[in-house]
């Protein structure tokens, strides 16, 4: 097991549903962190328009941020569709999925992907959970997911896939509706940027928004073209080396796409 799997898991399962009346009905919640950054909330609002705009996710999926004056905490939309999120609509929560204000709004169902994610991976400074299609055949067959082309280089070290029923057993809805599984694929992700989710979908993770909404973009494109390179017969891979200098330079101009896709996706709000 690796280290991150080693590291200790305490607590128990959160409530699978959360409808935040009834859970600040008894107790307070945990502290705020404070208002965040306001250029990280409008950067996860435009990443939520982004990711419906490219066709990552649809009328589910979820985005997050860790909080910029709390590593503890992280920002997540209501339960909503991605594509029509507003700064209004942002959350903060501690890492066991609680919110600190819930104000009578549901949260998502799986949001322990995120807050168990950010407890065993400092690097990390935001999350997707999407189910875009291309990827789906990926997590239930035997072919892996690798990188085609210099954009989806950060797929260069592989991309797990995520096998509930070993953490859940053979009748789960699939879904990370628990700490103990969210715990789980945490584990199973290490320190790689992408996870794939049998029967359900993947999550991504990178430093910044920016980063992960990069990845989460170009890990959906590599599958596509991965899988059209396969009909056509054997595909040549990024070797590892091309891979690690091709994820250096794309590090470096993140912006260039974020600053488009932006403009196309927040037109008309």
């Amino acid at each position: 097991m690796s280290a991150i799997g080693r590291r200790n898991f305490c607590g128990c399962a959160c409530a699978a549903a959360l409808l935040t009346p009834g859970l600040a009905g008894a107790q307070a919640g945990p502290a705020s962190a404070g208002p965040a950054d306001p250029a990280l909330v409008e950067d996860l609002v435009a990443a939520n328009r982004i990711l419906f705009d490219q066709g990552v996710v649809d009328g589910f999926g979820h985005v997050s941020a860790r909080h910029d004056k709390d590593p503890n905490r992280f920002l997540l939309s209501r339960s909503m569709a991605p594509g029509l999120v507003t700064a209004a609509d942002i959350m903060e929560f501690d890492l066991d999925g609680t919110p600190t204000d819930p104000q009578g709004r549901a949260a998502y169902l799986e949001r322990f992907i995120h807050g168990e994610i950010y407890r065993l991976r400092p690097d990390v400074g935001s999350v997707v959970h999407s189910h875009s299609p291309a990827v789906i055949p990926f997590g239930v067959s035997h072919v892996p997911l690798k990188p085609v082309y210099h954009m989806s280089s950060f797929l260069g070290a592989g991309a797990p896939v995520f096998e509930i029923r070993d953490a859940g057993g053979p009748t789960t809805d699939m879904l990370i509706r628990t700490r103990e599984l969210g715990h789980a694929l945490a584990v199973a992700l290490e320190d790689h940027p992408v996870i794939l989710m049998r029967g359900h979908g993947s999550t991504v993770v990178g430093p910044s928004v920016r980063h992960a909404v990069f990845r989460a973009v170009y890990t959906e494109v590599n599958a596509r073209l991965e899988s059209e390179a396969l009909r056509l017969g054997d595909v040549t891979f990024l070797n590892e080396q091309e891979a690690a200098k091709a994820m250096v330079t794309n590090a470096g101009l993140v912006n260039r796409p974020w600053e488009l896709w932006r403009k196309k996706a927040m037109e008309g709000r």
